[in-house]
């Protein structure tokens, strides 16, 4: 695998760096140590521009080319945010967080992304301007829409923006990429289903709210199966089921469902909401109880613009001799935000095999970090080839 040179070098640092942030992993906006470590690196480096505090707790630092009369600016992305999980593995250096590990290898973007910073800021052999951007609260917190939100694209006038994750199975330094549509939108709702409690030894005296309850759960699938054409993708889970009694000979009063609605088109989004809480609403009237419904849009669909797709395939295979085409995934990413304010692409780099994401046992594979670092570096070099 034709990796540039200087990773091979550097690889034993950004090891380095990543495993002490997997020791230490910050939930959500709370990454305050690893903001300040990576803002401290970036100093070191000699960026020329670093500003913290972006979307809270995200930085942003620019490397400016040896020339720039292409007036070009990319912005190059990565994820610093863990998850509040708790790591069972026996790494020398797992967590010391109870309940946060980095579970889903924002560690290792986070590192592999500076490894690129320290090569560019070394080499500056590209004609424009290059915005790193280190972002916290993927997981579930928005914090791309909250950079994006701080005017970030505006204020260093990013024209494009790349992004990248690794991924289990995939083999450890390929890649894979698609166009279009490639992650889901992520929606969440909650409702609440109301009949009558009662004793129950004496049900016809009661509205069961349990039966009423489970009614619902079943009718919500017919939305994939019955209601969205079978040629889109769409997921409807109910995730929790609770009631309000814990007794044995209780029916209880209320039911709280909660769960998630993902999709991979603005229309099929709009057509699942719209009969999620019909069907919840319609099948609790039906046996006299209510429900009310809470829907909560989160993280839309992540679309990568077709010319930087085309593109970063292309800087993938002069890094790893090919890039696969990648399959859909119904998983949210928070990139989505920034691709709907700029063109960009979002790429796997392949982890190997091992555990998933978001896995108690999930390990990120230093291996993987020489082709990561090469591509974003590529991605500056090929994109803004020196004058």
């Amino acid at each position: 695998m034709p990796i540039k040179n200087r990773f091979a070098e550097l690889l034993p640092e950004i090891i380095e760096w990543r495993r002490d942030l997997h020791e230490h992993p910050e939930i959500l906006f709370e990454t305050h140590r690893t903001s300040a470590i990576v803002a401290e690196k970036l100093k070191e480096f000699g960026c020329d521009e670093i500003v913290t505090g972006i979307g809270r707790t995200g930085v942003v630092a620019v490397i400016k080319g040896k020339t720039d009369t292409s007036g070009k600016v990319i912005g190059l992305r990565a994820d610093m945010d863990a998850l509040p999980m708790q790591e069972q593995t026996d790494l020398p250096y797992k967590s010391k967080v109870d309940g946060a590990m980095h579970a889903c290898g924002h560690d290792g973007h986070t590192a592999m992304l500076l490894g690129a910073a320290k090569y560019l800021s070394e080499t500056r052999n590209f004609d424009g301007t290059v915005v790193l951007i280190f972002q916290p609260a993927e997981e579930g917190g928005g914090g791309g829409k909250e950079m994006c939100d701080d005017g970030m694209m505006d204020r260093w006038g990013i024209q494009e923006v790349y992004g990248m994750h690794n991924w289990p199975g995939l083999p450890v330094g390929q890649f894979a990429i698609r166009p279009g549509a490639f992650f889901a939108s992520a929606d969440q709702f909650e409702m609440v289903v109301e009949g009558k409690g009662g004793h129950a030894a004496k049900p016809h005296l009661a509205l069961d709210t349990t039966v009423v309850a489970s009614h619902i759960v079943i009718a919500l699938q017919t939305i994939a199966s019955r209601i969205v054409s079978p040629v889109e993708q769409v997921v409807v889970s109910v995730t929790s089921f609770e009631t309000s009694s814990k007794a044995f000979n209780v029916i209880p009063q209320t039911v709280h469902l909660r769960g998630t609605v993902r999709a991979l088109s603005d229309e099929t989004r709009d057509l699942a909401e719209k009969s999620l809480i019909s069907i919840a609403e319609g099948t609790a009237a039906a046996f006299g109880a209510t429900a009310t419904v809470k829907y909560k849009r989160g993280y839309p669909v992540m679309v990568n613009s077709e010319a930087q797709t085309e593109f970063a395939a292309e800087v993938a295979k002069s890094v790893a001799g090919k890039c696969d085409f990648a399959d859909y995934t119904m998983g949210g990413e928070d990139f989505s935000f920034m691709l709907q304010e700029r063109p960009g692409a979002y790429i796997f780099v392949g982890n190997g095999e091992g555990h998933d994401v978001h896995h108690p046992k999930y390990v990120f594979s230093d291996e993987t970090m020489p082709a990561g670092c090469s591509w974003w570096a590529g991605i500056v070099e090929q994109r803004m080839p020196a004058a």
